[in-house]
């Protein structure tokens, strides 16, 4: 082992705490106090596709809107300038045949070519159910997390795996407080798999830190634990570099039906890297962790007495 090529991340952990405790505070915060953008999805309300024969304006569409008593209806194109996709609020005193006669009248009065794609209703008890089950989801994949980290590792490991999700999930979510940006069904499936990415990323590191313990005898676990994020920063480099790229050709070039989603799996891979590396690792650092750890027990074979 050539120390000189290992890189002390652990000396930045008392940073990387107190940068994590000001994001989570600051979610936390938002969250209770300013609240999520819910979509549809959750708080129900109505879904218009349109299309045109010639490029739409937006800001046209919006303002008939505004005069025909449908407010803060969000207007936006999906797939080509000519597709226009409507969310509107829930329509408490109008039935769903008049909502869509009204809606067809109001394209058409703008652009003759308007023809309705398609229209869908999603009641409030749907969207309180959907909270309800996504809650749940979570609460029951971190769970599972925690007892396979603990069969396949140490329960010291699950807690630092188990923590680090978690402070991905609230500064994630925190993330949408702030910028105020659409929360629906993709941002939740998004938000599930930055749990499975962290994760992953999580368990290599502390597949190669096990390895190390069992290798590297006398070591301080400090050095270890930095030996092994060395040895696998190049391949988390890779890794969250393609998926990287991938993500934003669908942010940019995939339209604001997919932008949500990439957008909220960028900063998924950016804060679930992070913390693979200076929360799960310090956290295991500071249960300090040992060769104890991973020494086998070995059982003795008594022959049975004459």
């Amino acid at each position: 082992m050539n120390i000189n090529k290992v890189i002390n991340f652990m000396s930045y952990q008392k940073l990387a705490v107190a940068i994590s405790l000001i994001l989570i505070v600051t979610s936390f915060f938002m969250v209770f106090f300013k609240g999520l953008n819910f979509g549809i999805d959750f708080t129900g309300g109505i879904i218009i596709e349109a299309e045109f024969e010639q490029e739409s304006n937006l800001q046209d569409i919006r303002d008939r809107l505004n005069e025909n008593e449908f407010q803060n209806a969000l207007v936006q194109n999906f797939g080509s300038p000519n597709d226009v996709l409507i969310r509107l609020e829930p329509q408490e005193n109008m039935d769903g045949g008049a909502v869509r006669d009204q809606i067809l009248s109001l394209l058409t009065s703008i652009d003759s070519s308007a023809e309705l794609l398609r229209i869908e209703f999603v009641g409030p008890q749907v969207g309180q159910d959907l909270t309800e089950q996504g809650s749940l989801a979570m609460l029951f994949a971190l769970i599972m997390i925690f007892f396979y980290v603990t069969f396949r590792f140490k329960w010291k490991f699950a807690l630092g795996a188990l923590t680090a999700l978690v402070h991905d999930v609230i500064i994630l979510i925190g993330f949408f407080a702030i910028f105020q940006r659409n929360f629906d069904l993709t941002i939740l499936a998004a938000v599930l798999a930055t749990i499975g990415y962290s994760l992953n990323d999580t368990i290599v590191v502390y597949d190669r830190i096990r390895e190390n313990f069992r290798v590297m005898r006398g070591e301080a676990p400090l050095a270890i634990i930095n030996q092994s994020i060395t040895q696998m920063l190049g391949r988390t480099i890779i890794t969250s570099g393609t998926t990287l790229l991938v993500l934003l050709a669908l942010f940019f070039l995939g339209g604001e039906t997919v932008s949500g989603f990439a957008l909220a799996l960028i900063v998924g891979i950016f804060v679930g890297t992070y913390s693979s590396i200076f929360i799960a690792c310090t956290l295991v650092l500071s249960l300090r962790i040992s060769n104890e750890d991973f020494m086998e027990r070995k059982v003795e074979e008594i022959d049975d007495l004459p």
